[in-house]
């Protein structure tokens, strides 16, 4: 699904944030990405959502070399990732279920054809009775529940989640955790990058550990 060989980044002339990085990722995989604060780990999420090229190295997403693409093809590749950003990136004027079926609404779909997927997803992620209710009234764990249904919601092959943990309490952090786990069961490869060595810990997984710009991994 995804080979990353030899890549390596560097901003300007300055030394390089990421180097020698030669992995791949599996589909239907399951895995945490971990490391230091500052160690590169969103720089890597970025790579992985064609946010950022590297300085050099192969990065070869679903099939696709990424330095061959063109910038039309990058939507729909995109859109066969699923990111749920660390703040969470709600809009405030939106209720919990237009957030949910922004991307849908982004595509030009009629809301008919869709608005029955957002409504089971919102009720899978725990917040049903909380689809009218705008980003500002919900808590930190309700808007990281409604992030997560967002990414969700164009049936991603692949999901990141950039510390999807780091505000909610120990509880929270393992019910999210089993929704990562209930949406990988269904076929959808995860990457979760997170600090919360009890929550890698809770489960026998792939372990992608960067350091100073390098990456081990353990399976």
């Amino acid at each position: 699904m995804i080979r990353f060989e030899n890549v390596g980044l560097r901003y300007g002339t300055g030394r390089e944030v990421l180097s020698d990085l030669t992995f791949s990722i599996a589909p239907h995989s399951f895995q945490f990405l971990t490391g230091p604060s500052g160690a590169g780990k969103t720089t890597l999420i970025r790579l992985l959502f064609l946010n950022l090229k590297p300085t050099r190295g192969l990065i070869s997403i679903f099939g696709k070399d990424t330095a061959l693409l063109r910038r039309a093809d990058m939507p729909a590749l995109r859109r066969r990732i699923g990111v749920v950003f660390q703040d969470f990136r709600l809009l405030d004027h939106l209720t919990t279920y237009e957030n949910v079926a922004l991307p849908y609404r982004v595509l030009g779909k009629d809301e008919a054809s869709y608005r029955a997927d957002v409504t089971d997803l919102l009720d899978w992620v725990g917040l049903g009775d909380r689809k009218h209710v705008y980003p500002p009234v919900l808590s930190g764990g309700e808007k990281q529940r409604a992030a997560i249904a967002r990414a969700l919601i164009t049936k991603p092959e692949f999901l990141l989640a950039d510390e999807p943990t780091g505000n909610v309490d120990p509880p929270l952090a393992r019910r999210l955790l089993r929704l990562f786990l209930e949406l990988n069961r269904l076929g959808t490869a995860v990457l979760i990058a997170t600090h919360d060595i009890g929550l890698m810990d809770q489960l026998d997984a792939r372990r992608m550990v960067i350091e100073n710009g390098h990456l081990e991994i353990y399976e």
